[in-house]
Formats: structure tokens, C-alpha cells, sequence
């Protein structure tokens, strides 16, 4: 990189996030990087979001506005990605925040590492104690990391970050910076709703050489009891299993040996989206019928692949055992279980 820092653009997408989007706007420009413009994407909000937006937008002159049509996350990320100036990328959801530090943090573990994405760790929180918290915490090296780089950085080749870090759960698009040129190969998919982060980095990593990780938590993921994992189901649920599904295929190309591994996850996410379906009230469970089918056959292929069911836990091997076998009984059971609870 050259002396001269880089701009990031740093990209939110908002949906009806009138009660959370200034804060998050703020924390965005109180980084220590000072290079950066905000594009903020509207995706339709029916709320007073359209107008916080402007009133942010119009007092700052490194904060712009996209409005779109109702489309979905990934498809405002895409249009962010679209506008950004930016030679480097970050992407952080409306309700979720940022410390002071992260961007000259990931900046720095890009640089000193010659990565082209460099990540950092999160922590939870719902309220403003948890936040300010989650900001004091001392800044050290975290264990486990390679001390040999800065903020205890870990660099992976693409194959090593795919097996240690995206199918051992850091499958979140969030808390990374990227380099612009892999947006010029790989978008985020648009046609899905659920698990798009995770498909969009499995195949992002055929075109990246270096990945720098820190354990390092700069990022403030908000327990949003309305997410779409924290909802009920609906047919968009599905698209759970049609991104392991694509995922995998992703993976056998990159590396077959990974077969088990990610077809243990991909059994994890039917098991989920059943459980869903098993909420729901008799008379919906019986509707969604076709989708009950859909999760059966799925697992039953599944658990074909050698050593996959062996790579769960005890509960989950219990589960898929019923549910390949009587999945109609397994929903009851599962709804009565939670139902003691």
C-alpha cells in the first residue's frame, strides 16, 4: 500500500432502523481512521429512517444516501458496493456499532500482513451498559493468536480460512475490511435471505490469497430479538438450506477433504430450519407439508457422506437419527419438548 492511507468506504444497509441508525452513523465517524465516507442504502423503510438519513447526509459531507425499492439486504449491500469510492471496504448493519479503534485496527493488520481481508472479533450487547462495556475492554493481545503479528493477528491462506475460520462459525460478512478488487469478482447473492453472508465469503475465497484475524473485538453486534434467526418460520427460512446446500458444492471444488465437515453444518441448518417448522401452530405445521419433505430428503442424503454425523453433538446425532427416520414424530416431539421449557 502506499504511505498515503487509503479511503474506506464503510456500507449500511437500513431497513426501518430510525432508533438505531444515528448511533450507529456516530460511531462510524468517531473511528481513528479518519479516511472514510459512509454510504448509507435505505432499502424502502416505512419509517422515519428516509428522514434521519438526510438529516445525517446532509451534516456531514462524507456521508451519502441510496435509496432503493424494497430488494433485501445483499441487494443493498451490492448497491453499496456500486457507490463506494473507496479502495478498501467495510459493512456494518444499522443497529450494530462500532469501536473507536476498529477500522485503524483492521487497517493495520491488512497492511503489516499484506492480506487483502482482514477480520476482528465482536461481542454482544442490548443496551447502552453492555455497549460502553464492551468499548472499555483492554485492548490486549487475545490467547490463542499469533503474537507475531500486530493485535495478535493470525493469517490464513484461503484453504486454512476456510476450514478454521468460516466452517468453525465466522461466517459473518460484518467486522471485516476487504479489498475493493474482490467485489469486482464476487457480490453477495441476492435471491436469499438467510445464511447469504456465509455463501458470499465461501465463494469470495477463490479470489483472495491472505486473510488476517484478530480475536480482538472492535465490532458491537446488537441482540436484535427480532432477527430473522429469532423469528418464526416463514418459507423465506428456507433459504437456510439452500445456501449449505450451494456452500458445499463451493467446498468440494476448494477442497473435497472438507466434505464432512461442511455437510455436518448443513445437517445443523435443517435440523434448525425443522425446528422452526415445528413451532408453528397444528394447523400451519400441517400446511408447510412440502417443506417438511424438503428437510427430510436433504437429510436423508446427507447423512450419507462419510464421517458427517460422526462430527455432531451427541444431541444433534440423536436428532437427525429421528428425524431421518420419522420426521413427522420428530416435529411433535420437538414441540413438546420445548414446550416442558
Amino acid at each position: 500500500m502506499r504511505d498515503e492511507k487509503p479511503l474506506v468506504s464503510v456500507i449500511v444497509p437500513v431497513r426501518n432502523g430510525q432508533d438505531c441508525l444515528a448511533n450507529c452513523i456516530r460511531s462510524i465517524l468517531a473511528q481513528t481512521y479518519e479516511k472514510i465516507e459512509v454510504i448509507i442504502v435505505d432499502n424502502a423503510s416505512t419509517d422515519r429512517t428516509g428522514e434521519v438519513c438526510g438529516e445525517i447526509a446532509a451534516a456531514c459531507d462524507n456521508v451519502r444516501l441510496l435509496t432503493l425499492e424494497e430488494a433485501g439486504v445483499s441487494r443493498a449491500r451490492n448497491a453499496g458496493i456500486d457507490a463506494a469510492a473507496g479502495e478498501l471496504l467495510t459493512f456494518v448493519d444499522a443497529d450494530d456499532r462500532l469501536c473507536p479503534d476498529m477500522l485503524q485496527m483492521l487497517y493495520a493488520g491488512m497492511s503489516d500482513t499484506g492480506s487483502d481481508v482482514a477480520g476482528c472479533g465482536f461481542f454482544e450487547w442490548s443496551g447502552e451498559e453492555e455497549w460502553l462495556a464492551g468499548t472499555s475492554r483492554e485492548r490486549d493481545t487475545p490467547a490463542g493468536t499469533d503474537a507475531a503479528h500486530p493485535a495478535g493477528y493470525t493469517v490464513y491462506d484461503a484453504q486454512g480460512y476456510l476450514r478454521d475460520a468460516v466452517l468453525c462459525g465466522n461466517s459473518r460478512c460484518w467486522s471485516k475490511l476487504y479489498r475493493r478488487e474482490i467485489f469486482d469478482r464476487v457480490r453477495f447473492p441476492e435471491n436469499l435471505t438467510i445464511g447469504e453472508d456465509m455463501l458470499f465469503l465461501v465463494r469470495m475465497l477463490s479470489f483472495v490469497n491472505r486473510i488476517a484475524e484478530t480475536a480482538q473485538p472492535g465490532y458491537g453486534y446488537f441482540r436484535n430479538p427480532a432477527g430473522a434467526m429469532c423469528r418464526g418460520f416463514t418459507p423465506d427460512y428456507m433459504d437456510q438450506i439452500t445456501c449449505w446446500q450451494l456452500a458445499r458444492e463451493e467446498v468440494l471444488r476448494i477442497d473435497r477433504s472438507l466434505d464432512a465437515q461442511v455437510t455436518a453444518l448443513y445437517m445443523t441448518g435443517i435440523m434448525l430450519t425443522a425446528g422452526k417448522i415445528a413451532m408453528l401452530p397444528p394447523v400451519e405445521r400441517r400446511a408447510q407439508g412440502r417443506y417438511v419433505r424438503v428437510c427430510h430428503e436433504s437429510l436423508r442424503e446427507a447423512v450419507r457422506v462419510p464421517g458427517a454425523r460422526s462430527r455432531l453433538s451427541a444431541g444433534y446425532r440423536v436428532k437427525t437419527a429421528l428425524f431421518a427416520r420419522w420426521p413427522r414424530l420428530y416435529l411433535l416431539l420437538y414441540r413438546a419438548q420445548r414446550a416442558l421449557h
